[in-house]
């Protein structure tokens, strides 16, 4: 399993006391990454990466997705840089359109969803590379502003995405896409295509990442035979990473921690 990275979500239904145990469990399991969600109005994902950071060694952390009309840029910029400079390359921040009816509950919604994605995510890349940025569009107006305190490691920009538009969006203008649980093999594949079309378009080159959801019952037997398994079909697909969430019936992801690691060649 040397050639596609491993992942767990904790999932924002089990309470924020639990993920001081989870953290540590899936470092001591060898697991490299944990993700975390900010799904309203359950957990906040930077407060709960900081905590994730701060209590681990090698560990790498993900939220996947801060919302992004939840956030001005240069908030959002601000808060990325000062993780990435505390704890280098092992930050990994998500950043998508949120679910919409969540965005509407919260007066946050605006009526073009992808020209905000791009703004918003333009923003932030570029801040974070130490840019000054200067932008009047359509949602984000900012006004010769640079970050005092740039990572000096930048970390990777992903898109969350769904449909083909925003696939294509995260291959023009970020670092990765973060797809959804659900997809099919034949789906990762096709999106791996239409972020590299987006890529091509904006003259792109470099490393790009797929990372993919894939939600599985943690309560079942065969646990570590089921990662392995889907672990190599979307990989062989185009996944860089494949992260494992457990249901939101059944939220517990330590079962999953360890058949993650008995693949990685953590304790058993």
């Amino acid at each position: 399993m040397n050639d596609i990275h491993l992942g767990v979500v904790f999932r924002p239904q089990s309470p924020p006391e639990r993920l001081r145990d989870v953290a540590l469990a899936a470092e001591a399991y060898g697991v490299g990454e944990l993700w975390l969600w900010e799904d309203c109005f359950l957990e906040g994902g930077l407060t709960a990466a900081t905590a994730a950071l701060a209590w681990t060694e090698r560990l790498k952390v993900g939220v996947g997705l801060l919302p992004v009309p939840l956030r001005n840029p240069a908030v959002a910029a601000m808060e990325i840089a000062t993780l990435a400079r505390m704890f280098p390359g092992r930050f990994l921040p998500g950043l998508g359109h949120g679910v919409l009816e969540w965005m509407a509950q919260v007066g946050a919604r605006v009526p073009s969803p992808m020209t905000l994605l791009r703004e918003h995510a333009t923003a932030v890349r570029d801040l974070l590379h130490g840019r000054t940025v200067d932008v009047d569009g359509r949602f984000v107006h900012l006004d010769g502003v640079a970050l005092d305190w740039p990572p000096r490691e930048v970390p990777p920009i992903l898109i969350g995405a769904r449909g083909p538009k925003t696939v294509r969006l995260a291959g023009e203008i970020a670092d990765g896409v973060l797809l959804d649980s659900g997809l099919t093999v034949g789906q990762v594949r096709e999106a791996r295509a239409r972020a590299e079309e987006g890529r091509a378009a904006a003259g792109r080159t470099g490393e790009f990442r797929i990372v993919v959801y894939l939600e599985l019952d943690a309560t079942s037997g065969g646990l570590a035979e089921q990662v392995e398994e889907h672990a190599r079909e979307f990989s062989a697909a185009g996944a860089d990473t494949v992260v494992f969430q457990a249901t939101g019936e059944a939220p517990d992801p330590e079962p999953l921690l360890e058949a993650c690691g008995r693949l990685v060649g953590g304790p058993v």
